[in-house]
């Protein structure tokens, strides 16, 4: 059975440590977590200092929970890679294996140019870039984001698999399969309508809010798992605007759900 972990995005009003602590009351092996806005001044949980720095990592330690992904990085043309060597920095110290990032495509050369200098810096540090397509950003399809790691020759990059993303972008399981383990490193997972929504405004409302629990929507969830490779870190990313339900009631809803999904691949 795989492990499974929890995106910050799906309760991101929580602190890193109350998210920590979540996590390990509801049965996740690992997290993810917001270090990085997606867009200035937007909420984000990057340690501030050194006191900030231990107290998340005395809570790792003490829920004995692990960081998988530090998100989120919008590579556009105002993004500078050196200026994300703070959150890089962050990223490593609190044992990160990986960055998440989704890009614009305003210069396909400057563009490149700025993932390799990312991927360098991250790979300076132990670790690795993800790579996951939007349908409302340049970078939008699955084959736009392998063009970009091939492109660029960075060694520690790969595809993110996210179930909502991929199927709004008109990304298949088959496609998925076809990338090959090297290239597939990490999946978020997410149900959602089978029928996207009609426009811009509508796809961004849904990817920051509507998503739906797997197993409770029209994607098919069944077959992209069974296309990631063994190794995959698989994690849920669910954002849920209009849940009532406290935080813990809804991240065990969530773990219950996948994990009957992943069981049912065994």
């Amino acid at each position: 059975m795989r492990a499974l972990g929890l995106g910050h995005f799906t309760f991101l009003d929580l602190r890193p440590v109350e998210l920590v602590r979540l996590a390990r009351r509801t049965g996740y092996s690992f997290v993810g977590l917001r270090f990085n806005p997606f867009a200035p001044g937007q909420l984000h949980y990057c340690p501030r200092n050194a006191a900030e720095l231990r107290e998340l990592r005395r809570g790792l330690e003490d829920e004995d929970i692990s960081v998988y992904d530090i998100e989120t990085i919008v590579l556009d043309q105002a993004f500078d890679p050196d200026a994300l060597q703070p959150v890089i920095e962050a990223a490593a110290a609190v044992g990160a294996e990986r960055l998440n990032l989704c890009a614009d495509d305003w210069d396909r050369a400057a563009l490149i140019d700025r993932f390799a200098r990312l991927c360098e810096l991250a790979a300076a540090s132990g670790l690795g870039v993800d790579i996951e397509c939007m349908a409302w950003r340049g970078i939008d399809t699955p084959g736009k984001c392998v063009d970009v790691i091939k492109a660029s020759g960075a060694r520690n990059a790969g595809f993110l698999v996210d179930a909502l993303h991929l199927y709004r972008c008109g990304g298949t399981p088959a496609e998925v399969r076809a990338m090959g383990p090297g290239m597939v490193v990490s999946a978020q997972l997410c149900d959602a309508p089978a029928t996207p929504p009609a426009d811009v405004a509508g796809s961004i409302a849904e990817a920051r809010g509507g998503r739906l629990i797997p197993g409770e929507g029209g994607l098919d969830l069944t077959g992209l798992l069974a296309a990631l490779p063994d190794r995959t870190a698989v994690s849920v990313e669910l954002p849920m605007g209009d849940d009532p339900r406290p935080p813990e009631v809804r991240a065990a809803a969530i773990f219950r759900a996948t994990m009957s999904l992943l069981a049912n691949l065994q």
